[in-house]
């Protein structure tokens, strides 16, 4: 059915509000996005893009870069990409991100 993110800044060890997010589908590669988001004091987004997408590729793109700047970090990523396969059907994904200036690690999670 949707997809959604929680994003956490391990450098505070709190949600990582704020932080831009845009989704694509990888034949429109940068150009237009489903969806232009930013996550909201929890670090959450919830659905990111429409309620209802079909099966397929799908590429999320964080900006890490802007993130850290706007907290007066250097950051070795500018960008985190995550390709994701979306199975549809009455399938929610969830993908949790974990943050820090030098690295981010990622799982498939569930509500």
């Amino acid at each position: 059915m949707s997809i959604s993110v929680r994003v956490l800044d391990s450098t505070s060890g709190r949600p990582a509000s704020g932080l831009a997010i845009s989704l694509h589908t990888p034949e429109h590669g940068d150009g237009p996005s489903l969806a232009r988001v930013r996550t909201d004091d929890a670090g959450r987004v919830d659905p990111l893009g429409p309620a209802l997408l079909p099966k397929g590729a799908y590429r999320l793109v964080f900006a890490t870069g802007e993130y850290f700047r706007d907290l007066g970090f250097e950051t070795h990523y500018t960008e985190v990409i995550l390709s994701v396969h979306y199975p549809g059907d009455a399938v929610d994904l969830h993908i949790p991100l974990f943050l820090s200036p030098f690295s981010y690690s990622t799982h498939r999670g569930s509500r």
